[in-house]
């Protein structure tokens, strides 16, 4: 790879151990890649969480913690996705003194590189929304693809540690999506039935990632009548990314690089529909009205401060059913927010519980449902419910509307 002088620096060491760690590391992903040089970010987004990070990632943490800190500093801003553990209420969940510890220690090492905790999956709607051409390395896939598909920004899904070499470098390899020619259509898909529900946009895009399937391919997705909320694109991407593994969509007319079909090469692209039929078909493969509901749970992504005034309202007045639980997670800065407007009151008044800077299914879900014998789970979210199938969960999906429902009666309504 071609490096500039400063990289070389960094890479002799003359800019501390931290950094030549980085930079080195950097190096081999792009060799992997086949990049040709680096290109310089604005931004980074880390995942971290206590579960996937465990001893060895808080030891290797607190090593690059120990150095000066002219070394250590991360060179460009630098924030974190949800965390595994909310420090304020971990102990009813069923999560452990040793969870919340790795935790408390992850943290510290990150606070000491000057990491910005702002826990959060949702940090386009909350904090330095990246914009058109913006060179940006973030971790969570749900970012990724927001930011590249909503905002026209890019940046490839970056593990854990090339993350933090980003951040300590400020620049990641010139591969993938960083690169013109890996931003145009390869597939093309027409709607045949409108999404209106915030389920509905997940449905739609877990039925194009499915039938995508592919990092490299990116969808292009026709026939919308409507524009979608941010909250609206924020499930479809999310969900997309976890059924395809998909970084990157262009909705034709919608989203900012792709103003028509012509400029994404999508004309060119043999046009296939995605039909009523099969987003009936997805949809109906978790769960059934009358079933037992242990959990209710709202995350994967964390909700916006629209979606927290919507399961407000929807819960106001009523309580859970006292074989149900509902859990609320959302960012620490909406949780803010939602407190001084007394949103998190009002859900938590009905026996529901908001987590602050976590995410269900990265803050050790399979222990906490076997701590509280949990095993139906209903939730909004088609993302959450196509991974906590693996969680030892039996999953199930509906609208919002439906889940505060079946909350309050024990069973899927």
């Amino acid at each position: 790879m071609k490096l500039n002088d400063e990289e070389k620096a960094m890479l002799a060491g003359e800019m501390g151990e931290p950094r030549r760690w980085a930079i080195d590391h950097m190096m081999k992903v792009g060799r992997m890649f086949d990049a040709e040089d680096m290109v310089k970010v604005s931004q980074v987004h880390m995942m971290a969480d206590p579960e996937s990070v465990g001893e060895a990632g808080t030891v290797f943490m607190e090593e690059m913690a120990s150095h000066p800190e002219k070394d250590r500093r991360v060179a460009v801003p630098m924030i974190t996705d949800p965390r595994g553990v909310d420090l304020t209420y971990y102990h009813p969940l069923g999560q452990t003194e040793e969870m919340a510890n790795i935790e408390r220690r992850f943290v510290a090492a990150c606070e000491k590189l000057s990491i910005l905790m702002t826990d959060t999956c949702i940090n386009y709607q909350t904090v330095m929304p990246p914009v058109l051409g913006d060179h940006v390395a973030y971790g969570d896939t749900g970012v990724v693809i927001y930011c590249n598909s909503a905002c026209g920004a890019r940046s490839n899904f970056e593990g854990g540690p090339s993350a933090l070499a980003a951040g300590l470098t400020g620049r990641t390899p010139r591969y993938g999506l960083h690169l013109d020619q890996n931003r145009m259509a390869t597939k093309r898909y027409v709607v045949k039935q409108q999404p209106k529900s915030l389920t509905d946009w997940g449905v739609l895009g877990a039925v194009v990632g499915r039938k995508a399937g592919s990092y490299w391919e990116v969808p292009a997705i026709e026939g919308l009548e409507v524009v979608p909320t941010s909250d609206q694109m924020k499930h479809m991407g999310a969900a997309m990314a976890s059924y395809g593994s998909t970084p990157l969509f262009h909705l034709v007319g919608i989203t900012p690089e792709a103003p028509d079909s012509k400029t994404i090469g999508a004309d060119k692209l043999k046009a296939e529909e995605v039909s009523a039929d099969e987003l009936n078909a997805l949809r109906s493969s978790f769960g059934a009205k009358g079933d037992k509901v242990d959990v209710v749970v709202f995350a994967a992504p964390q909700l916006s401060i629209v979606e927290m005034q919507q399961v407000a309202d929807l819960i106001h007045g009523q309580k859970l059913h006292k074989d149900t639980a509902m859990i609320v997670c959302t960012s620490p800065t909406v949780y803010a927010d939602a407190t001084r407007m007394g949103i998190v009151n009002r859900i938590e008044n009905a026996g529901a519980k908001v987590l602050q800077g976590t995410c269900f299914y990265q803050q050790y879900a399979r222990e906490i449902g076997e701590a509280n014998g949990w095993k139906r789970l209903l939730s909004n979210s088609t993302k959450i419910v196509n991974i906590l199938g693996g969680y030892g969960y039996a999953p199930a999906l509906a609208d919002m509307e439906v889940c505060v429902a079946s909350a309050v009666a024990g069973e899927i309504q």
